[in-house]
């Protein structure tokens, strides 16, 4: 394999369609898609410094490495890379690419990262911004720290694990969903999923967990929550704390600590279908 050290790249396409390259304390300032169309690729302590470096790309280690600001749109179309102890600075930087792993991975400026992705592995997580994780598919996720709204809309096959999310609207639109060992912090979470399951869970959310198909919770700690459940069916829940309110659940069996506000209104819903089992 061909070893590049220590050398400024500022051209348009510099290293294109490289093949069995390692590039490692390098610059690439200026010029758009340094490494397009790049395979075999091991990108070791370098700063990218401008837009496109790895699109349509095909087995990529990245370590070490910085995406600055203006390094916006960074991987796309990309298939196969191995991203770790990694800084982003830049939005949008991930986007229709397949077996994605993330290791130690910082996004100061998530915006519209991680979008229309499948097969993804994330360890050591952190992002800051709206819109991560759009439209991904068979995600696999532990030690996640995310602070931005909209997480994870519209995804399939997604389990989470051992992580702090807080976000308005999380996991919405989406199908089969297992959340455990996680706080969740935001309102409207999970509207509008189908198979959304949550196990040892901590959730905080104003009208959360309505319009959800198919709902199980086991041994989860809901607080500061009003207005929960609104219209979702096929509960299977099991909440141990004391909830403010739930609202006009479809059907359902909920196992409960207690709750100050419990409406069914037949108007909307039969109340009959709805089984509340407090302990």
């Amino acid at each position: 394999m061909e070893k590049i050290t220590q050398k400024h790249f500022n051209d348009e396409r510099s290293l294109f369609c490289s093949k069995e390259l390692e590039v490692e304390d390098c610059i690439f300032s200026d010029g758009e898609s340094p490494l397009k169309e790049s395979s075999d690729l091991i990108v070791n302590k370098c700063t990218f410094e401008w837009k496109y470096p790895l699109w349509y790309c095909h087995k990529v280690v990245v370590k070490d490495t910085t995406f600055k600001l203006t390094a916006r749109s960074g991987i796309w179309y990309t298939e196969d890379i191995d991203m770790s102890k990694t800084d982003v600075i830049a939005p949008k930087i991930l986007r229709r690419s397949s077996k994605v792993k993330l290791s130690e991975v910082k996004f100061h400026n998530a915006d519209e990262t991680l979008w229309q992705c499948k097969d993804i592995k994330l360890d050591v997580v952190e992002a800051k911004g709206n819109y991560f994780g759009y439209n991904c598919e068979n995600v696999q996720a532990d030690n996640l720290v995310i602070h931005g709204n909209y997480l994870f809309d519209s995804c399939k096959n997604v389990t989470v694990r051992n992580s702090y999310l807080e976000s308005k609207d999380a996991f919405w639109n989406c199908e089969n969903v297992t959340l455990i060992n996680c706080t969740i912090i935001g309102e409207y979470l999970g509207w509008n999923t189908k198979n959304l399951t949550l196990i040892n869970c901590k959730i905080e959310s104003h009208q959360g967990l309505c319009y959800v198909d198919g709902l199980k919770m086991y041994r989860c700690e809901v607080y500061r929550s009003d207005l929960i459940l609104e219209y979702s069916k096929d509960i299977d829940a099991e909440i141990i704390t004391v909830v403010d309110s739930i609202k006009n659940p479809t059907n359902g069996q909920i196992v409960i600590a207690g709750v100050k506000e419990l409406i069914l209104d037949r108007k909307y819903i039969n109340p009959a279908k709805v089984k509340i089992i407090r302990r």
